[in-house]
């Protein structure tokens, strides 16, 4: 994952995380291209969460759209990347004495609006295999008072904590200790969740179509407390991966955990499929399905804009910051 990893600043009233990760390299044969209006295979499903609006914080791109309204770009921003529901990461420095608050400015604001925040906690130690987007928590223990301190922001409407990005696909990096305190860790900020907010949804990060098998990612998922504490998984976090091919994943993966888990897919820059398998800042790219909870896909509960479009990996600028050369071009300009 490549993100800048600033704090959660204010913007509108609302907390937001300016920073959302870009995609994590991993070995990928090319796919077969995707128009964005790409949804999978079949007409309709049933759905884990609330058929609900999700909720539109506010985010870089719409900063830029304010401080840029002349702009030639900004119409096509504003209309295809500026006008959809995006997720909240909580990506900056270590933060015990300001996450609840900051959580809580999230979800309040979304109950008051009747929609569903999409949230993302992104503190696991030894984050990102310690590469560009290195950090997190100093400690386990520490990521465990950072765990309840977050999820006691999360108020008591729903909401989808979409669980650690990378932490589960990257975790060959660590060694064996380190591996099993990162498991528990996850189990630990999954079950703290769902203590805190029963109608929260917790969905685990899987990677995408084209890194791990099914088979191979699966026991991990098991201790990481998945069939405990997990609504399902997340599929395809700042990849490029299709729809088509998410879907089918998302479907084996869940098969190779007994069934009755959801998923949620990540189309917020999918809608030309990948480019071969570059991961960072593909030129030629296009933003996917329009974020919903209602995607008429057999097991899949959303598609979510969890990577914020236009937002960077690394390669065309630091990471994390918003781009509106990327932004313009994602949004098919």
């Amino acid at each position: 994952m490549l993100t800048a990893l600033t704090g959660v600043t204010l913007l509108a009233g609302l907390a937001i995380a300016p920073a959302a990760p870009g995609a994590s390299p991993s070995p990928a044969p090319p796919a077969s291209p995707a128009s964005s209006a790409d949804s999978g295979t079949a007409d309709a499903g049933t759905t884990a969460l609330p058929s609900m609006e999700l909720y539109r914080a506010e985010a870089g791109v719409h900063a830029w759209l304010d401080a840029n309204p002349g702009d030639h770009r900004a119409p096509l921003i504003a209309e295809r990347i500026g006008s959809q529901p995006q997720a909240v990461w909580f990506a900056g420095a270590y933060n015990p004495g300001t996450i609840t608050q900051q959580v809580a400015e999230v979800t309040s604001a979304a109950a008051a609006a009747g929609q569903l925040p999409v949230v993302v906690p992104y503190m696991i130690p030894f984050r990102d295999c310690g590469n560009h987007s290195g950090g997190g928590a100093p400690s386990f223990a520490a990521y465990a008072e950072w765990s309840g301190l977050f999820a006691a922001g999360l108020g008591s409407e729903p909401v989808v904590v979409v669980l650690e990005p990378d932490a589960i696909p990257l975790i060959d990096c660590l060694d064996n200790q380190q591996r099993a305190e990162r498991l528990a860790a996850l189990a630990g900020l999954a079950e703290a969740v769902t203590d805190a907010n029963p109608e929260a949804r917790v969905y685990y990060d899987v990677g995408h179509s084209a890194w791990h098998t099914p088979a191979a990612i699966a026991p991990t998922l098991v201790e990481a407390g998945i069939l405990e504490h997990g609504a399902g998984i997340a599929t395809n976090i700042s990849n490029y991966r299709t729809t088509t091919d998410e879907t089918a994943y998302a479907s084996a993966v869940i098969a190779e955990l007994g069934g009755g888990l959801g998923a949620v897919v990540d189309t917020s820059r999918n809608g030309n499929g990948p480019l071969g398998s570059e991961w960072c800042d593909p030129p030629g790219r296009l933003v996917g399905n329009n974020p919903t909870v209602n995607p008429g896909v057999p097991g899949v509960d959303a598609f979510l804009w969890i990577k914020l479009p236009g937002e960077l990996d690394g390669c065309d600028g630091p990471a994390g910051s918003f781009s509106p050369a990327k932004a313009y071009e994602l949004a098919g300009g």
